[in-house]
Order: structure tokens, then sequence, then C-alpha cells
């Protein structure tokens, strides 16, 4: 049995560690209500924009556009958004399982990555690490979401890469973040476009220019509206999934907390029995 001395000490320890994780709680939620707005009040325009392309695509036919052919490459360029820190639970993981699970050969994936967890995580199994801008989802910018837009595009025209997916991490509510790897290039039309009213996409697209120029046009747009929304919900989720960690850490210290309160007590229960039995039996001994 663990000595009083020992109890104490850990006891002691394990309150430091609680009044840290309710710290880092308390800074995660203040951050969390910050980000959950923007990712809530983002999230149906990037969605539409989506939606957008795809519903244009379906109705001008199968247009000569690199967006919507295959440049033969069996490369597939991921942009994989995570963390820079860890203490989120199972965030990052959720992100790495997923990018593992996209092909059984790592060799055809080139991670772009932005947060260093995920880098590390997709490094040890093996993934080729192309970028390292791990930096921009500290407090990510349109700006900063156009320049990663720019060099995946690049990339993909010059044959590089043959397909362009981004792993992120969906904010849907304060408790509930899941893991999407989403495909960007080359589009898929889908041949059943319905609006959000769930009413057929009738009639041909006209288009002013020519549908390839117009196309030229939208799809860099189309690029960085998607990677600009999953950094807001990467954000989101991120603060979430640490607001989370750290309410069930607090949690566990002050049940741990509270079975050492108890074996200190009965420890020094024990100690005080123990030295009155000395003291009596010593005084029974000099009667």
């Amino acid at each position: 049995m663990a000595s009083i001395r020992d109890i104490k000490r850990r006891k002691a320890s394990i309150e430091s560690t609680q009044q840290i994780t309710k710290a880092m709680k308390l800074v995660s939620t203040v951050k969390l209500q910050r980000a959950k707005t923007r990712a809530e009040d983002a999230k149906a325009f990037f969605r539409k924009m989506y939606e957008t392309i795809q519903s244009i695509l379906s109705r001008c036919g199968s247009p000569d556009h690199p967006a919507v052919t295959d440049n033969g490459s069996p490369k597939k360029g991921v942009l994989v958004i995570t963390s820079n820190r860890g203490l989120a639970g199972g965030y990052n993981n959720n992100v790495v399982r997923a990018v593992a699970g996209l092909d059984p050969v790592p060799e055809n994936i080139l991670v772009y990555g932005i947060g260093k967890k995920g880098i590390e995580g997709l490094s040890h199994r093996g993934f080729e690490i192309v970028s390292d801008e791990s930096d921009i989802i500290n407090e990510p910018l349109l700006s900063d979401a156009i320049e990663v837009g720019k060099t995946l595009y690049n990339a993909y025209l010059e044959g590089l890469i043959g397909e362009i997916w981004i792993a992120y991490t969906n904010f849907k509510n304060t408790v509930v973040h899941e893991p999407v790897l989403l495909k960007l290039l080359p589009i898929e039309p889908e041949t059943d476009s319905r609006d959000r009213e769930g009413k057929r996409a009738e009639g041909p697209m006209n288009f002013e220019p020519e549908d390839i120029e117009a196309l030229d046009q939208l799809i860099p747009q189309y690029l960085n509206s998607i990677i600009y929304g999953a950094f807001i919900e990467a954000v989101a989720s991120e603060n979430g999934a640490r607001m989370q960690a750290m309410d069930a850490a607090t949690n566990n210290a002050q049940e741990m907390i509270a079975a050492l309160s108890l074996a200190y007590n009965r420890a020094r229960q024990g100690a005080i029995t123990q030295e009155l039995t000395e003291i009596i039996s010593g005084a029974e001994a000099l009667s």
C-alpha cells in the first residue's frame, strides 16, 4: 500500500494537472465561440459553390476542360488539414486514418500538409509530404486559401497529380465533428442535378463567353472557396474537439482526486490507529 506521503504527492500532482486542463478548456471554449460563428455563417456559401459547379457541368455536356478530364497521372494530391497541437482527442488521427484509407499504395498519394500533427502522422506511415504550410491553420485567411489553391491547380495542370482531394474535419455542432475526404478535381458532374428544393435542373446552359473560358475563371474560384471553407470548419472542429478532450480530462482528474482523498484518509486513519495501539500497549507494559 502506498504511503501517506506518496498519496499526498500524487494528489497534488493531479490537482496541478487539473488546473491546466481547466484552463485549456476555457481557452478552447472562447476560441470555439468565434470559430463556430464563422463556420456556421460560411457553410451555406461554400456548399452552394460546390452545388453550383456541379449544376453548371451537368447542364453543359462534357466540355473539353482539364477540370473534367483525366490527365493520366496516377498520383493523388491530397490537401490535409489538421492542427499544430495535440490534446484534441481523436481529431488529428481521424483525418490521418481517412487519408491512409484513400489508396492502398502510399506512393500514389502526395500530401500537401496544413498542420504539423497530420504531417507527422502521415510521414510515419510512409506518405510523401510535398509541402508544409502548417502556420496557415493558426489564423487562416482567404489569401492563404488562394495561394494553396493555386499551388494545387498548377500541379494538376502540369500533370504532377491526376486528382485533387481535400481532407479536413467537418463541423456539424459543438460535439459532433466528422472527418471528410472530398474530391475537388477532376469534377464528376452529377447526372441528376437538383436544386435545394429537390427539383431537377432542366434545360441546357448558355455561356457568355464560351464554356471553356467560363470554366477557366470559375474553377480557380471554386477551389479557393472550398479550401477556405475547409480551413474555417477545421478550426472550429479543432477547438470543439480540444474543449471536449480537456473537459473529459478534468472530470477524470476529479475522479482520481476523490479516490486518492479516500485512500489518504484511510491511510491516515490507519496510522493514527497504529500509533494509539502502540501507546496503549506501552502504557500497559509499564503498569
